[in-house]
């Protein structure tokens, strides 16, 4: 009986380090980049649009993709922030 639960709290504690605390890290690091997002930031969309950021509120970031066209997004829709 002990044993068992020795084995299972064992699977749980090596599941836990190998899948759970990674996703939890990245998804710490993902709401970081989306909390530090400023205009003039040039970022690549989930779609795949490249584009600069032109404007920024709490939920929405609106997107210069080319000369006179910007498209609103999700502030969720950023995938990356691309380095200079």
């Amino acid at each position: 009986m002990i044993s068992t639960l020795i084995m299972f709290a064992a699977i749980f504690l090596i599941m836990y380090f190998l899948m759970i605390r990674p996703q939890q890290k990245r998804m710490k690091e993902r709401e970081k980049m989306l909390s530090e997002l400023k205009k003039g930031d040039k970022v690549v969309m989930s779609s795949g649009i490249y584009g600069v950021i032109t404007s920024i509120d709490d939920r929405t970031v609106v997107v210069q993709v080319a000369d006179n066209v910007k498209l609103k997004f999700e502030k969720s829709a950023v995938a990356t922030v691309l380095k200079d």
